[in-house]
Formats: structure tokens, sequence, C-alpha cells
């Protein structure tokens, strides 16, 4: 007997990257090898020197496939071993291990945009529909578009084993959100990841596509972003923690250090309109939707809990906004004597 086991890794593209997959037949009961891709066609090589090498980190159950076959995300490594340039989550590693005794643990809000050929799922041929609204949490097949899709990525996530939290119907018609979490910051990443797959593979038998384009409608529609959620075990026992994770976010360059790194196109995205903050200027305020970091109302009427950086964009590499939250957030606990 046999198993498939379908490899997937993050390529090279700039500036930003793709999935790519391919299928591996393995014995039953062999462990998941090392395996090997051709560099020069995901822009991870020169084809003079094509070889790197695909080390899995993380799998679990296929749940298109079924029976004993296995999703197996991988890391890119060169031939030497040494993690491939392209290769954030080894980048994210040491923060992560750093950090641990802080606790640190996510939620993101991945939001998303169906497309039918070269129009949003939704809008009539030739023109827009009604302004955006009443399609939020909406329901009617006059404002919702791709249910069938969603529901079935859900079941998919969920029968992978993935920590999905929850799906709704985003502001735009065809734009749906899914939330991974609230687990560490390696594990929401690699989680996130394969449910993007499973996001592109269960549309694929729809013969719809999916995107994380942050604005893919120009003009008086919302982007998309990926709200990132963030707490430590001081956060999630003192409002002071809470404070001082936002005043770290703000503090000198690390506005800026953060916004370039949280995705492509991010400036037509956070605009200040269509509740975002202005992608250059940083604040925080509670139950501010307008401002850079939130505080839910919740957090200051219980005085303790999480916060929620709304700067992300969809197309964001998670473990590039985790590696960063964590350690600026975390640094900032220690300098502030709350851990």
């Amino acid at each position: 007997m046999s198993y498939k086991a379908e490899y997937i890794w993050i390529d090279g593209t700039e500036p930003t990257a793709k999935l790519r997959s391919k299928t591996k037949i393995l014995a039953d009961g062999a462990e998941l090898p090392i395996w090997g891709f051709d560099g020069s066609s995901t822009n991870q090589a020169e084809g003079h020197a094509s070889d790197r090498v695909l080390n899995p980190v993380f799998s679990c159950p296929d749940p298109i496939r079924g029976g004993d076959d296995v999703l197996v995300l991988c890391e890119v490594l060169n031939i030497d071993m040494t993690p491939h340039e392209s290769n954030t989550r080894a980048l994210l590693r040491p923060v992560a291990e750093k950090f641990a005794g802080q606790e640190p643990i996510f939620g993101i809000e991945q939001e998303y945009t169906f497309f039918d050929g070269i129009r949003p799922l939704g809008f009539p041929v030739g023109g827009f529909p009604a302004a955006q609204g009443g399609y939020y949490c909406g329901v009617g097949s006059d404002e919702i578009f791709g249910r069938d899709i969603v529901e079935k990525h859900l079941d998919h996530c969920l029968a992978a084993g993935l920590s999905i939290s929850g799906i709704n119907a985003e502001v735009m018609p065809g734009q749906w959100e899914f939330q991974v979490g609230p687990v560490g910051p390696l594990e929401v990443s690699d989680q996130l990841w394969i449910a993007r797959w499973l996001l592109y593979r269960t549309a694929e038998d729809f013969n719809v596509s999916a995107t994380l384009n942050p604005k893919p409608v120009k003009g008086d529609w919302n982007g998309a972003g990926a709200h990132t959620n963030f707490s430590t075990k001081a956060m999630r026992e003192d409002y002071r923690a809470i404070i001082s994770a936002c005043e770290a976010l703000g503090e000198g360059s690390k506005p800026l250090d953060h916004v370039k790194n949280y995705g492509a196109g991010i400036d037509e995205r956070l605009t200040g309109l269509h509740e975002t903050a202005p992608w250059n200027e940083f604040s925080y305020g509670v139950s501010d939707r307008g401002a850079s970091v939130r505080i839910p109302w919740q957090v200051e009427k219980d005085g303790k809990g999480y916060i929620e950086d709304r700067r992300p964009n969809a197309n964001v590499d998670p473990y590039v906004v985790t590696r960063l939250i964590t350690d600026t957030c975390c640094a900032g606990l220690e300098k502030d004597g709350l851990v």
C-alpha cells in the first residue's frame, strides 16, 4: 500500500510570494523525507544551479484526497541545508523561541476576494453592484456570492485539523474572511499557509479564483487585510501590558519598519478611509477601526486581553508579521518590566 503526500512550499516570487505544490507517493508507514524541486522555475535559483530542497515542517490530513493522504508544508533550503533567502520561517523560529516564555499567541483574520475571470464574483458584467455595506455578514442570493465555496473550504480546514475559528462575508460582493488561531506564532503561520492553499485548491474545483490582492477593486470599496490579533501572558492578565505593547509598536521607526513588511501595495489600502489608518501615521485606540491598532472595548472593560494590528495586508507573509509583532511587543514588555 502507499499514500499521497502533497508537498507545499512558498516560492520566491516578488513582491508577493506564491504557493507551489507537487505530489510524492510514499510507502504506507514511511516517514516524510526531504525532497527537491527546480528552483529556476520558482524564482529561487538560476538555471545553472537549480536544485533546491523541500524540508517538511508541518503536516496534516489531506481533506480533498482523503484516506491516509497528507498535506505537507515545507521550508525551502539550499543544497547545503541552510535556509534559502526566501525562507522567512527560518527567521521567525529564533524569535519565537526567544520569547516563548511570554507565551505569545496570534489570531489572524484572512480576508480574500473571489474572481470569476476578470470580475469579482457577484459584479455584473460591464458594471458595478450596489454600494458596499449590505454585503457584510449578509444573507440572500442578491448579496452573497460564493458561499458554497466558502463552506467547502471551511469543511476542508476543519477536516485537516487546522485551528480555524470562524468565517464571514465581507463588505464587497465576493469578498470573504476566515480566521485562524489563537495559537503560537509558528503554528498560526504554518496553518494560515495551509489554509490559503486549501482556499485556492477548493476554489479551483468551482472554476473560480481567490486573490489576496489588498485592493482588488479601485475606488470606494474596502481593501482586503489580514488583521492580526496578538497577546502575551502579561497582556492576558494586566491592562498595563496592553498599553505597553501598543506603545512599543508606535515607538521610533517601528511603525514604518512594520508597514513596509506588511504586504505589497499597502499604501493603496491604508489610506485613512474604509476603516483604515493612513499607512504613514501610527495610532491606537479603544474600539477604533480607524486606528492602526485597535484595543477591543471588552479588553478595556476587563482590564486585560489582546490587541488587533489592523495594518497587515491580506497578502502579508504571516511568518514576517508574527516575527515583527512578537519581537517588538515582547521586547517592549521586557523593557517596561511587565514580564
